[in-house]
C-alpha cells in the first residue's frame, strides 16, 4: 500500500462522494454510508455538508444523518429527482459534499508523531540494535520535548490572527502563544501590513491604592493590597502619540548644532515612525497598544509549542531523520551504563540531522534569489 493509502483525490481536492441512484415510482435506495476513503473526517452534523442530486441542491428537510448514514425521506421531496419514498432516480448521480473543507491541503508533507514514535521504536528499539529496551511512554515523552524545541527555531511553525484592537487598547496573548514573530495593522485598501515596534520605555505596573497620607489601602477581609484597573502608566501611555516617544525634553543641545549636522538628536528610531507601537505585560498576558493603533486590525505573528492540539503534532519530512537522531541522543543519554562515546556519537548526529533540517527548511532557491538581487546595483546573469 502507498503512502497516500486509500485516500483519493476527490477526498483530497474536494471532499465529497458521490453515489448513484436507484429509484423508481415509490421505492428505492434512501440510505446511503459516507466512508472515510472520500471524508478522512467523516462529518457530524447534516449541517456541515450539501446534497445535490443530478446537480439540484435538495433541502436538509428532506434527509436526516446519523455519522455514518445519510437517509432520504418523503417529507418535501423533489419529483423531478427523487421517487415519493425520497430515493434518489435510477442513474442520477447524488453528491455530498462537505460545505466547509475541514481538511488541511498539503498533508503529505507531514508525518504525525505518533508514527514517529512508532517508527522510531521498530528501527532503534530491540535486540542487537542500538537500544536494547525502551518504554514507549518515554519514547512519547521525549518526542513532545524534541517537537517543542524544533516548533521553537527549526520549523516553519509561526501562527497568525487578525483581530480589531478595541477602544481598551487592550488585547489578551493568543491561547497558545509562547512568543511574538511579528505585530503589524492591515492598511485599509491595500492590505499591506505595517509592522509596529515594542516600546521599551512604558509599561504596566501594578497600581496600589493610597489614601491621603500615602499609605497603602488593603482589603478588609483578605488583607491584600488594593490595586487600580489600569496603572498611570499605561493611562498615559494610550494617549501618547508616536511622534511624542522621541522628544527629549531635556536635551541640551544647540538647535543651531541640530540643523548645522543635519542630524537629530535623541532619535529613537524604532519610534521614528507614525505606524503606533506597543508592549506586552507578560504577568497579566494583555498586549497593550498606543492611541494611533485604536479601531485598527492587527495581525498577531507568533510561534507556540506544536502541542496545543493532537491535529498540530506533526513533523515535516524535512526534519523526521532529526527526529530520530534527538529521540536516540535523548533515551541514551538519560539511561545508564551508555559508553560515553556512543551518547556523543549521537549527539554530534543530531547536531547534523538538525542543522541539515534547518537548510532545507529554509525553502531558499536560487531562482527567487537570483530575482531579488537583480534588483541590486550589480548584474547578475543567470
Amino acid at each position: 500500500m502507498g503512502l497516500l493509502g486509500t485516500t483519493n483525490e476527490q477526498s483530497y481536492y474536494s471532499q465529497s462522494q458521490t453515489f448513484t441512484g436507484d429509484g423508481s415510482g415509490s421505492s428505492g435506495t434512501v440510505a446511503f454510508a459516507l466512508t472515510t476513503t472520500f471524508f478522512p473526517t467523516l462529518p457530524v452534523f447534516e449541517t456541515e455538508f450539501d446534497v445535490f442530486i443530478n446537480g439540484t441542491q435538495i433541502s436538509t428537510s428532506n434527509y436526516s444523518y446519523s455519522s455514518p448514514t445519510l437517509t432520504f425521506s418523503s417529507t418535501n421531496f423533489n419529483s423531478a429527482v427523487q421517487a415519493t419514498n425520497g430515493a434518489p432516480l435510477s442513474g442520477l448521480i447524488v453528491l455530498v459534499r462537505e460545505n466547509s473543507l475541514s481538511e488541511a491541503y498539503g498533508s503529505y508533507q507531514h508525518i504525525s508523531l505518533d508514527n514517529i514514535i512508532s517508527n522510531f521504536m521498530v528501527s532503534y528499539v530491540g535486540t542487537e540494535k542500538i537500544i536494547n529496551r525502551v518504554r514507549r511512554a518515554d519514547v512519547a515523552f521525549h518526542a513532545q520535548r524534541a517537537l517543542q524545541e524544533f516548533s521553537y527555531d527549526t520549523f516553519k511553525s509561526t501562527k497568525s490572527f487578525e483581530v480589531e484592537v478595541p477602544t481598551t487598547l487592550i488585547l489578551p496573548l493568543p491561547q497558545d502563544y509562547v512568543n511574538y514573530v511579528k505585530i503589524c495593522w492591515v492598511e485599509d485598501g491595500t492590505g499591506i501590513e505595517r509592522i509596529l515596534y515594542p516600546t521599551r520605555s512604558s509599561s504596566n505596573p501594578r497600581s496600589i491604592l493610597q489614601d491621603s497620607n500615602y499609605n497603602f489601602l488593603y482589603d478588609n477581609s483578605t488583607g491584600s493590597l488594593l490595586e487600580s484597573q489600569e496603572s498611570r502608566a499605561f493611562e498615559s501611555f494610550k494617549s501618547t502619540k508616536s511622534a511624542d516617544l522621541n522628544i527629549n525634553s531635556d536635551s541640551k543641545i544647540d538647535d543651531r548644532y541640530i540643523l548645522s549636522s543635519s542630524g537629530r538628536y535623541g532619535l529613537t528610531p524604532e519610534n521614528a515612525q507614525i505606524n503606533g507601537s506597543y508592549y506586552i505585560d507578560q504577568l497579566k498576558g494583555n498586549i497593550h497598544f498606543s492611541s494611533s493603533v485604536s479601531g485598527k486590525n492587527i495581525i498577531i505573528k507568533y510561534i507556540s509549542d506544536s502541542l496545543g492540539t493532537d491535529d498540530e503534532m506533526v513533523v515535516h519530512k524535512f526534519a523526521e531523520e532529526a527526529m530520530y537522531k534527538y529521540l536516540a541522543h535523548a533515551i541514551l543519554a538519560t539511561k545508564a551504563n551508555i559508553p560515553e562515546y556512543i551518547v556523543n556519537r549521537f549527539k554530534k548526529e543530531k547536531f547534523a540531522a538538525t542543522r541539515t533540517a534547518k537548510l532545507r527548511l529554509s525553502n531558499l532557491k536560487s531562482e527567487e534569489i537570483a530575482q531579488v538581487m537583480r534588483n541590486k546595483s550589480k548584474v547578475i546573469k543567470h
